[in-house]
């Protein structure tokens, strides 16, 4: 499904990504794991569209996507979410929901301005289509709160609910479980192995979790300084010894 072909990434005299390749399957969960600083976010920046790379390639399900808008690379089949949570604070849950819907809508801006049928209909469409989300992930109670007024936990799960209101085919994650603490956690594990089998969506994944990680990840990449140091399962990760130096360093 995801495919990058040798990636580098210059900003000036700085390479934040050297001959970086992933693969990821149709519903595969793969991690990418690293210590601060590794290029990790920057791959997402790439994959999504943020950087165009400064050399190398990044293909979606057979097709050419380096380069192109964000917008296009959403509409295309990927979602995301962000390190640092970006809720549309001063909507409501539902409404949050509904913008990202709307990209399937396609309706024009003429129509939206003087409420023709066929803006109705996709209107009425995302509506149920965000509350159908809404109600699977556990938050159709607070459907009219502020977003911003929801505990840590759910916003989490509203951003990552919000992605999926694109119907993606891959979803890139972004660190979800930061600041959460361990119930948390453990709810964030199952919630993204139900939405792979519910939605039957793909799911790259950045986390320092390592619970998260080893209890999610069916196969996990590690990046250090913008390079892939190892590659393999979870079982395989724990035990590199070159991973292991990364992380806690080698004397």
């Amino acid at each position: 499904m995801l495919l990058s072909n040798n990636v580098t990434m210059q900003f000036g005299g700085l390479t934040a990504l050297d001959d970086f390749s992933i693969k990821v399957g149709d519903n595969e969960i793969v991690g990418l794991i690293g210590p601060n600083g590794a290029g990790k976010t920057t791959v997402f920046n790439v994959i999504t569209g943020v950087y165009a790379p400064t050399r190398g390639s990044v293909f979606f399900n057979g097709k050419k996507i380096s380069g192109k808008a964000p917008y296009k690379i959403t509409e295309a089949g990927l979602a995301r979410t962000f390190q640092n949570i970006r809720l549309f604070s001063e909507m409501t849950v539902l409404e949050n929901i509904m913008v990202a819907a709307n990209l399937r809508s396609h309706t024009s801006l003429a129509a939206a301005v003087l409420r023709f049928p066929k803006y109705l209909a996709a209107e009425k469409k995302a509506r149920k289509l965000s509350l159908g989300l809404l109600d699977s992930i556990g938050l159709i109670d607070n459907a009219d709160d502020m977003a911003v007024s929801l505990p840590y936990g759910k916003q989490r799960r509203l951003e990552i609910a919000r992605a999926l209101a694109t119907s993606p085919k891959l979803l890139l994650l972004d660190e979800p479980a930061a600041g959460m603490n361990p119930q948390e956690a453990r709810d964030l594990m199952n919630f993204i192995l139900n939405i792979r089998q519910k939605y039957n969506i793909a799911v790259l994944l950045i986390e320092h979790h390592m619970q998260v990680v080893m209890g999610v990840c069916e196969r996990l990449y590690v990046l250090e300084y913008g390079i892939t140091i190892a590659e393999g399962t979870p079982r395989e990760i724990q035990k590199n010894k070159k991973v292991i130096d990364a992380y806690l360093g080698a004397d």
